[in-house]
């Protein structure tokens, strides 16, 4: 039987304003990275939704960004190497302190949006994002995107690595994701959207953004939560797999 887990990112409102259906997507996924206060999120948004994932045995991870909430953690931050390493430091050990009174723990480790792509292959801020996690406890898992810089120095590290693949975004023939700045780069068919997904967890090939057969075989797939009919096009993917006899379970369980 194949196995897959599924991520989403989570508590990114703020104050009153909230993005997303928080407590709809926990019901799916198997795993939620959760905003850390950095891009969004406050404390009371970490607490109440490491509560409610711990309620429901959903594995909780580190949604780590650039102190950026303006720009949302979209925009790229020329940040010192070891100031970042404290941030992102900080934000870990912030987010561990709600899961562990929610009686849970964070259990992995994700970058967000501009942070996420920098890393990618900026050799300097990929250092310092693998040392904080490397500094706060090296069992932790680190999840992101095949080929990334940051993930080949926290193999080097002797982090565990996970790779991640995305439901609803288009891909380069190389593997890499269109740029969002592209037409097309996100998808919003569901019944499309769905198929792709059993086909990543099953070892299947997807059509890349040319026409031509990409595998990923990844070991979590990211559901976007910020989309619309974003809890719809989730409930339409879990079931999809379950019906194809794909196990889902927290990667980091």
């Amino acid at each position: 039987m194949s196995t897959v887990d599924l991520n989403a990112d989570l508590g990114e409102g703020f104050g009153n304003w909230a993005m997303g259906d928080d407590n709809a997507l926990l019901d799916v996924v198997t795993s939620a990275n959760v905003a850390c206060g950095f891009h969004a999120g406050d404390p009371s948004i970490m607490r109440a939704v490491c509560r409610r994932a711990a309620d429901r045995d959903v594995a909780i991870g580190a949604h780590v960004g650039y102190a950026d909430k303006p720009g949302f953690g979209r925009r790229f931050i020329d940040i010192e190497p070891a100031a970042l390493r404290d941030e992102v430091l900080y934000q870990i050990a912030a987010l561990d302190a709600f899961a562990r009174v929610a009686g849970s723990e964070v259990a992995y480790v994700k970058p967000h949006g501009a942070l996420y792509n920098t890393i990618g292959h900026h050799e300097e801020q990929a250092a310092a994002v693998v040392a904080a996690v490397a500094d706060y406890d090296r069992a932790l898992p680190v999840l992101g995107l095949p080929g990334a810089v940051w993930l080949k120095l926290a193999e080097e590290a002797g982090l565990t690595v996970v790779h991640e693949a995305f439901a609803d975004r288009a891909y380069s023939p190389d593997g890499t994701l269109v740029s969002r700045r592209e037409s097309g780069s996100v998808l919003h068919d569901g019944r499309e959207i769905a198929r792709r997904c059993v086909a990543m967890a099953t070892g299947a090939p997807i059509k890349d953004v040319k026409g031509g057969e990409l595998r990923l075989e990844p070991g979590s797939i990211c559901l976007h939560g910020d989309t619309p009919g974003a809890v719809q096009i989730a409930q339409r993917v879990r079931k999809a797999l379950t019906d194809a006899g794909v196990e889902l379970t927290p990667f980091a369980a």
